[in-house]
């Protein structure tokens, strides 16, 4: 019988039909949905599918893979990714048959594209040098995967995109009769540009260090030359392909561009501290929540919110940042579930380009209480979570207006209400951050005042 393991972090919109494709299958008999500690539906949506769902031990695809085997009642095991919909109908039988009937024990699935970019550009050069064994491989980075318990548990799991590459080292390395499997047509969208620095750095880390800790030796100058050689192609080579695209970077507002909440800091200087963090507890409903507390400020003159938003301090280095971010080529903005006017003073502090906020309403220069939540931030039909206001719908919105590719737009923020539009953006930036699904989720994490470091990673 067939254990099938999906490791998985937010993946409600398509977790029941993975969980659902694979029990259709006679031979499958225990299903382990390893949840990296999702705060969608996921867990509730393949528990009704039937699946057995564990929690990993720790964040991380590789220990959710590590833990789902080891939780494994079967020898034969199958590794696949929950955000895949559909999957090929005879996909499971084509990766299994060969283990049941004794002829290969670690099976590589491959599908229907080109290799992706850090495959031709790092992977395969660099397996060429260190493991030519392993050369042939047409998708050593694929991440559909079978095999034998007994092999998969004196492996290493590495926790990052070295993952995959690293458990087809160690089979190597084991002496298991391994295969690759051409199982079709996968819908598999290619990872954004940003997105591919980051993968390339941990590919070749894998199998550098795979490499270095077999043969228990230090690098030689040969070979030292050819990894800076092949390190510089990647670079150029991702560089050419953004150099003229359009591209784009979004930050949050509050706790990220400025040092302080607008709204925490007016309910302080005003007495309604108590008020406000009531209303945050007991109104769950995203849009009651925020119509409550635009009634806080009833009354107040524009003038004196204004000198409320000049008191919070702006990251130091937010300007100068921008400044070479526009430099670069980059559109540059703001989405916040903040108003209107303080996004507004703050894009024209630091030079932003645009603003995304809901509209504080203004009589004769005084808060009426009442607030209008725009469009873009409602749900829609190819919105990529199930959240009635999401700050990911308005990244859709905005991108479509600049006519961005979603993989070509890096997104900051620093909490829960930033992890959709993290998530979407091909480059996610966790910024200051105590939430730990944000910084799972980020591409990059920031603990220091400074956006500097975002600069390594925007392309000129």
């Amino acid at each position: 019988m067939i254990t099938i393991i999906i490791p998985a972090l937010n993946e409600e919109k398509t977790i029941a039909k993975v969980v659902n494709y694979c029990w259709s299958k006679p031979l499958v008999s225990e299903i382990i949905v390893v949840d990296d500690q999702s705060f969608d539906k996921t867990v509730q949506y393949a528990t009704e599918a039937g699946a057995r769902v564990i929690t990993s031990t720790r964040i991380g695809k590789g220990a959710s893979m590590k833990d789902g085997m080891l939780c494994a009642q079967n020898e034969i095991i199958v590794f696949l990714d929950g955000d895949i919909d559909p999957y090929p109908d005879k996909m499971i039988e084509q990766m299994t048959a060969p283990l049941i009937h004794n002829e290969y024990d670690f099976i590589k699935a491959t599908f229907s594209r080109n290799s992706g970019r850090v495959t031709e550009l790092v992977a395969k050069p660099l397996l060429s040098m260190f493991f030519p064994a392993l050369s042939h491989y047409s998708q050593p980075l694929s991440g559909m995967i079978a095999g034998r318990k007994s092999f998969f548990e004196k492996l290493e799991f590495f926790n990052d995109y070295g993952v995959d590459v690293g458990i087809l080292i160690d089979m190597h390395n084991q002496g298991a009769r391994i295969t690759e499997i051409n199982i079709g047509y996968i819908e598999n969208d290619s990872k954004p540009l940003h997105e591919l620095g980051k993968m390339s750095k941990e590919v070749a880390s894998a199998i550098i260090k795979k490499a270095f800790s077999q043969n228990n030796k230090a690098v030689s100058i040969e070979e030292f030359q050819s990894i800076n050689i092949i390190r510089d192609q990647m670079e150029i080579a991702f560089s050419e392909q953004l150099k003229d695209a359009k591209k784009m970077v979004v930050f949050d507002m509050d706790d990220t561009i400025l040092k302080g909440r607008f709204v925490d800091c007016y309910a302080n200087q005003f007495g309604l501290t108590e008020t406000l963090l009531d209303i945050r507890k007991k109104i769950t409903d995203s849009t009651l929540r925020t119509k409550a507390i635009a009634q806080l400020f009833k009354g107040r003159h524009f003038g004196e919110l204004i000198e409320i938003i000049n008191s919070i301090a702006l990251i130091p280095d937010v300007q100068e940042v921008i400044t070479k971010l526009h430099e670069r080529g980059y559109v540059v903005g703001i989405i916040t579930d903040s108003y209107d006017f303080v996004a507004n003073h703050i894009k024209n502090k630091i030079g932003a380009d645009f603003f995304l906020a809901n509209e504080l309403e203004f009589s004769n220069s005084n808060a009426t209480g009442e607030v209008k939540i725009p469009s873009f931030f409602f749900h829609h039909d190819n919105s990529s979570c199930l959240h009635t206001l999401c700050k990911s719908n308005a990244l859709d919105h905005i991108l479509q207006k600049y006519d961005i590719e979603h993989g070509n737009c890096m997104a900051i923020g620093d909490s829960e209400n930033d992890i959709c539009m993290v998530k979407k953006a091909g480059f996610g930036v966790a910024f200051r951050s105590k939430n730990e699904y944000l910084k799972q989720t980020a591409d990059l994490l920031i603990e220091s005042e400074s956006f500097s470091p975002v600069l390594a990673y925007a392309l000129h």
